[in-house]
């Protein structure tokens, strides 16, 4: 079973998105990037922000996760990036990238598919 982390960006987070539910909808109805799960049993672990800019701590954070879930014998499998960081956010890149080498297994960028092409038309 896929057991999927979801990293988005803190601003966006705390601030604009409505409890990260475009990216739980799209998983449940298996659209946008987690189409891939399609015919496969998959859960999401947890999500988490990236602890701000300029995304420092975003390896003390997966280390976190990795401390808490131990004891519940439960680690992500794999780990998807929100297109709140990697869409929008100027460190995207650098966040991205430590992510990658850090935490050992799959980061795929995106999750959800429902962003409006334009905004006022």
């Amino acid at each position: 079973m896929e057991k999927i982390l979801i990293i988005g960006c803190r601003n966006t987070m705390d601030d604009v998105c409505i409890g990260c539910s475009r990216c739980l909808v799209a998983f449940n109805r298996r659209e946008g990037q987690f189409e891939r799960y399609k015919d496969q049993d998959a859960e999401i672990l947890g999500i988490l922000n990236c602890g701000g800019c300029p995304g420092a701590s975003i390896v003390q954070r997966l280390a976190q996760v990795k401390l808490w879930n131990e004891p519940l014998n439960e680690q992500p499998t794999k780990i998807h990036i929100g297109p709140c960081l990697s869409d929008h956010c100027t460190h995207a890149d650098d966040v991205i990238t430590k992510i990658t080498a850090k935490s050992g297994i799959e980061v795929i960028e995106g999750t959800h598919p429902y962003m409006p092409e334009k905004i006022w038309s």
